[in-house]
């Protein structure tokens, strides 16, 4: 149950939440096991936040020794590329502080 509320975003490496209506208008136990469900791809968000600061190391040290200008400017867009998205999973992992269990 609950998985139909979530759609995989390849960006940003997890599965985030598409509800079709609003929040308030879910039952309590639907909005009850959409949370859970959340908790649970949340909890993996600073695991993938890792991943791609070490894409992003890896990036810039290539970079550091790259002389061709073309890569180097295809490298840097690489890093920003890298740079968004943990900027995306940053605000996707705040996302469960303005939401409420309540009835």
């Amino acid at each position: 149950m609950g998985d139909h509320w979530f759609v995989y975003d390849e960006r940003l490496g997890i599965e985030v939440p598409e509800l079709e209506r609003d929040w308030e208008s879910y039952p309590v136990e639907v909005r009850s096991a959409i949370l859970d469900k959340w908790e649970t791809i949340r909890g993996r968000i600073p695991d993938r936040i890792r991943e791609l600061e070490q894409q992003i190391l890896e990036l810039q040290r290539k970079l550091d020794e790259e002389e061709d200008f073309e890569t180097s400017c295809r490298l840097n867009a690489d890093i920003a590329e890298q740079a968004s998205r943990i900027n995306d999973l940053n605000i996707w992992y705040r996302i469960n502080q303005t939401i409420d269990r309540g009835a």
